[in-house]
């Protein structure tokens, strides 16, 4: 379900910085505004959903509260296509060769986030499934 309580505009303005290593020129790409006020290059939507919550929850709570933005492929030029709060989709996209930059989150998006989670609750923790004793073990045959 998409509605104004999960979907918020977020600004972006990238740069692009050269360095030199051991005498190679590389570009480095870095978000130097990330706002969810108006201007900026480009415009991304942050979307919450329910099955991220727990990933929100760790990141709110990791004392340094970032926002991944995925900007194209690896060693290519960075064009913003999409944004999260959740560490685990920013490493999905880097599983698919994807650049993602990360930048503080604004408190706003903060305080949205835990109404977010306040309204919808926290994730379910995941139990470990207890083993049968003996399961997963040869079973000596007696004779």
């Amino acid at each position: 379900m998409t509605d104004a309580h999960n979907l918020r505009p977020i600004n972006i303005t990238l740069v692009a910085r050269e360095h030199a290593i051991n005498g190679f020129r590389a570009t480095q790409w870095e978000i130097t505004e990330l706002s969810p006020k108006p201007g900026g290059d480009a415009t991304l939507w942050l979307q919450l959903t329910m099955t991220e919550r727990a990933a929100y929850r760790f990141n709110l709570t990791s004392g340094n509260p970032r926002l991944f933005v995925r900007a194209g492929f690896t060693g290519g030029p960075a064009e913003p296509g999409a944004i999260t709060a959740s560490q685990d989709v920013a490493a999905a996209w880097m599983d698919g060769e994807q650049q993602v930059l990360e930048a503080p989150m604004p408190l706003a998006i903060q305080v949205w986030i835990e109404a977010y989670l306040s309204r919808h609750g926290e994730a379910p923790v995941e139990e470990r499934k207890k083993k049968r004793k003996g399961a997963g073990r040869a079973r000596e045959i007696q004779q």
